[in-house]
């Protein structure tokens, strides 16, 4: 069915054209994995995985249930014809209005003529169902009376589903065809590809660079983060005006007034008249913007730490569109002989004013070795620079779940037929249950949220590696699981938090071996460690 969704829209399109003052050009085309070509050098799939019974805030469905393909696996012709077979087109009735943002795909294992197993989303079941996220429409807003096209496929061994496509109402098209197919589609299809084709024309600059630029699914959901930009943007600027408050927006007035002009109208400036920049280096993970907005904060010389060829190109061309003089972004790679040893002076004579670091990652755990790289970044800083964050508080609170239960070790053996393979399967368990969505998490909240560690990558002296927390219980229950996330603090008053609908992080939770009866009014103590970037949470008995 197709469906609306905002949580698989924003970890799979791009809803902005700015973010935190820069623009995002139109010429650079942002793609998750699951919506690039199966012509990409890489082989991945075509769809990514959700439970969409537990999506967090929900979905509509558009369209009403339809089939896609019928595949019988004891007929061996039908199989191999697969690989050969061209892709059927299929178009379907829209029953509801709504932004079109993914088709999800679900399966009905007949395993007998009486007997059935369904990983639809309505059914209680341990399958999670695919996405396929839809991308590349004029207008994503459908209505009743148009039709949904598709293309469906299984010839490389992957189920996939593309050139999805609206059919708008106005192009005539016969209501009375609830499901149509092959030949009944073929003129339908012509005309569908001739009107998005006419709603798509638009005049452009004949020598314009079009990239695309693949991310995954957390990077795009983090550009889609306005919240998360602007912090760091107002956190740097405090830093840097700190520094030199004059230079500051002096440099600032200048970019205004490049953003006001085009590229070839920049004046050039005499060497003399510029100061020496401030150094920010950025060596967070994966795809980030933040370096360039570092760069529109005044005399500035930003470092990014990207790696993939495609992400510079991106970056440059987002450089570009801002009015960004040619030298002003550098790629802090291209300057690193050894990249394990990232952590650097920009120069033998100079120091950085901001080093940004990578402290949770889109799991929900602490970033591995992350405290040894903040002992590093502060040998590296000017005096008056920080790190960023430059600190993190870490939130748990006590749940009874019996879905993380049933979902982090066998229980008993009524399920398995009698047969007793907990005691084996169980030893393979996580101790941490990762990539966890805590607002719609199946949970009773048995206590307030309470701190549970400080991690200080500034000031080490007021780290927590070792503490006992009291714990007030605020409703009976059994306490099964103990989920965590984290606050992080660019400084004192600009913070980030992981468990807020706009984050692109996940959250984590602890899962306890045994359940453990409390009673209202009771106190729990719970013994917290950091050791080596891993975390331990058990509760004293």
């Amino acid at each position: 069915m197709a469906v609306e969704c905002a949580e698989i829209r924003r970890h799979h399109r791009v809803g902005t054209k700015d973010v935190a003052g820069i623009c995002l050009p139109a010429n650079v085309k942002f793609q998750s994995p699951a919506c690039s070509s199966v012509d990409t050098e890489e082989t991945v799939e075509p769809y990514t995985t959700e439970k969409m019974s537990r999506v967090p805030g929900g979905y509509l469905a558009l369209t009403e249930c339809f089939e896609i393909m019928t595949v019988d696996f004891n007929n061996l012709q039908e199989l191999k014809s697969l690989a050969t077979k061209k892709p059927d087109k299929i178009g379907i009735p829209v029953v509801k209005e709504g932004i079109l943002d993914a088709v999800v795909v679900w399966f009905v294992l007949q395993l007998d003529d009486e007997r059935s197993l369904s990983t639809s989303p309505s059914e209680e079941t341990c399958w999670e169902q695919a996405i396929y996220p839809v991308h590349d429409l004029a207008d994503y807003w459908i209505k009743p009376g148009d039709h949904v096209m598709m293309e469906v496929s299984c010839q490389d061994c992957y189920l996939r589903i593309q050139n999805i496509s609206v059919f708008g109402s106005e192009c005539e098209v016969d209501a009375g065809k609830n499901f149509t197919k092959d030949k009944d589609l073929l003129s339908l299809g012509s005309e569908a590809e001739l009107c998005s084709a006419l709603a798509n024309l638009q005049t452009s600059k004949p020598d314009a660079v079009e990239q695309t630029c693949i991310l995954e699914s957390t990077e795009i959901a983090l550009l889609n983060n306005n919240l998360y930009h602007e912090g760091f943007k107002m956190a740097m600027r405090k830093v840097l005006s700190s520094l030199a408050p004059e230079k500051l927006c002096q440099a600032m007035d200048t970019h205004c007034q490049n953003n006001e002009m085009s590229c070839g109208s920049t004046e050039n400036v005499s060497e003399e008249s510029i100061p020496e920049p401030f150094y920010v280096l950025d060596v967070s993970e994966g795809f980030s913007i933040l370096p360039i907005i570092a760069g529109t904060l005044g005399q500035v010389k930003p470092y990014s730490s990207v790696e993939k060829d495609q992400h510079r190109i991106t970056l440059d061309l987002i450089s570009e569109a801002n009015h960004f003089p040619k030298e002003t972004l550098e790629f802090w790679l291209r300057h690193v002989e050894d990249e394990s040893a990232v952590l650097q002076r920009p120069k033998s004579d100079k120091l950085w004013s901001i080093i940004i670091l990578d402290v949770i990652e889109p799991s929900g755990l602490i970033q591995q070795e992350i405290m040894e790289k903040a002992a590093i970044s502060r040998c590296l800083l000017q005096s008056g620079g920080k790190i960023f964050p430059q600190y993190v508080l870490m939130f748990g609170l006590l749940v009874e779940s019996q879905t993380l239960v049933e979902e982090s070790a066998v229980q008993g053996t009524e399920r398995t037929l009698g047969l007793n393979i907990a005691p084996f399967i169980n030893q393979f368990q996580v101790p941490i249950r990762v990539f966890l969505d805590l607002s719609s998490l199946s949970c009773v909240p048995l206590s307030k949220p309470v701190e549970l560690l400080r991690l200080d990558l500034m000031t080490p002296y007021l780290n927590t590696s070792n503490r006992e927390v009291k714990v007030h219980i605020c409703k009976s229950g059994q306490v099964t699981a103990i989920p965590f996330w984290y606050h992080m603090y660019l400084d004192d008053e600009i913070r980030l938090d992981t468990s807020s609908e706009a984050s692109h992080w996940k959250q984590a939770a602890v899962v306890l071996d045994n359940p453990i009866q409390v009673e209202m009014g009771e106190e729990l103590v719970l013994n917290v460690q950091h050791h080596k970037s891993n975390v331990s949470i058990t509760v004293k008995q």
